[in-house]
């Protein structure tokens, strides 16, 4: 099979996060058992999904994992030109849901596997196949937790997120947070008798607004980055029941979005300390601060083996940073593997309708791992 037409079967799979995952995971694992090789299926965190971990050539250490997720955001309520779900081609142009994030570099891996199982490796080529990365790269840490109990060890990590091809050795880190208030309800008109909750959560969306001051302000600035600190927003809010009722629940979803190297932790307990403050200015009620999800940034030596052999493959002389999260950052924090991210497409057209990649970009994904594999040959 073609890369285009492995991408073709991987495109008819409506692998949106958070739904099983099964189809997808099967069809790449009877595909990587055909050509030989070696693969494990690794149950997932919840229990209708799946990552695969496949190596070839020799079982030994020194070798480079090439890393993918198997999920794409939803197309609810986006207006697409063609069928999401069945790969459509237009000049140049390969158009459905995840051929640039991720699976034509997906595509790209399982091509390069094919060739490695009739190529004599020196070195073994890894392959790691994980789910919900969409969902804020949750179904690699199960993955991670197997491959660090079954003692890998690897050379290096590729991450084949669309980078355009530039090699990326850093990105912020991220968590996402729940502010949930609690008031007391009331009939609307005596609003004085209850607390409301909407209230507190106005409140606490000021904080947030003063804490982007604050970190401005105080972070060192790493001018690599197109916004060169760390930012903070509120991204969600729902409360209330109905008009006449003062609302005794209100929750507010908020992300920071952090440099590499900062975790948060004095940020949100910069927050819980602002919520006493709200309190007390609305008279009474309770907020709570719950973290939900969190990732590594990414902060990668270009000094590394990986990072080398990239930039020679790519023909590039720097390395750059990207914008976005990637489980790059979760790869070297649990299994301590050095990682860059490169890979063929753009993250300009992911999670909008009509995403495409190009038969160019493929190709040039395709020669890029070749010359991987020919490092793992001498």
């Amino acid at each position: 099979m073609s890369t285009e037409d492995i991408l073709r079967t991987l495109i008819g799979f409506p692998s949106i996060c958070g739904t099983p995952n099964g189809d997808i995971i099967g069809w790449i694992e009877e595909f990587l058992a055909g050509i030989g090789a070696r693969v494990r299926r690794v149950a997932g965190d919840r229990p209708d999904a799946f990552s695969l971990f496949a190596s070839l050539g020799p079982d030994g250490p020194g070798g480079i994992v090439l890393s993918a997720h198997s999920d794409v955001v939803p197309v609810a309520g986006q207006n697409w030109s063609t069928d999401p779900f069945t790969l459509s081609g237009q000049e140049d142009r390969l158009y459905g849901r995840g051929s640039s994030d991720m699976k034509g570099f997906l595509a790209c891996m399982l091509t390069a596997a094919a060739k490695a199982s009739a190529r004599t490796l020196r070195r073994p080529l890894h392959l790691a196949i994980s789910y919900d990365e969409e969902l804020g790269c949750l179904g690699v840490r199960s993955l991670l937790r197997d491959l660090k109990e079954n003692g890998l060890e690897a050379g290096g990590c590729i991450v084949g997120e669309p980078t355009g091809m530039r090699v990326a050795t850093a990105h912020k880190g991220k968590i996402s947070f729940r502010i949930r208030c609690t008031g007391r309800a009331a009939h609307s008109a005596s609003p004085f008798e209850g607390i409301n909750a909407i209230s507190l959560a106005a409140g606490m969306v000021q904080e947030l607004g003063r804490l982007q001051t604050y970190i401005r302000d105080t972070e060192t600035h790493d001018t690599r980055f197109t916004v060169p600190f760390s930012t903070v927003q509120a991204g969600l809010i729902e409360g209330g029941a109905a008009l006449n009722i003062v609302p005794e629940h209100c929750s507010v979803m908020a992300e920071m979005r952090l440099l590499p190297g900062q975790d948060g932790a004095g940020y949100l307990e910069r927050l819980r300390e602002a919520s006493r403050s709200v309190i007390s200015s609305v008279g009474g009620g309770e907020i709570l601060i719950e973290v939900e999800n969190a990732y590594p940034g990414l902060n990668s030596s270009r000094n590394t083996e990986i990072c080398t052999l990239v930039l020679h493959e790519t023909g590039r002389n720097e390395t750059d940073v990207i914008n976005f999260g990637t489980e790059a950052g979760l790869f070297e924090e649990q299994l301590s593997l050095a990682c860059v991210v490169c890979g063929p497409g753009s993250i300009g057209r992911a999670h909008k309708a009509d995403e495409y990649i190009t038969r160019e970009e493929l190709l040039q994904g395709d020669r890029f791992l070749e010359g991987v594999l020919d490092r793992l040959c001498r």
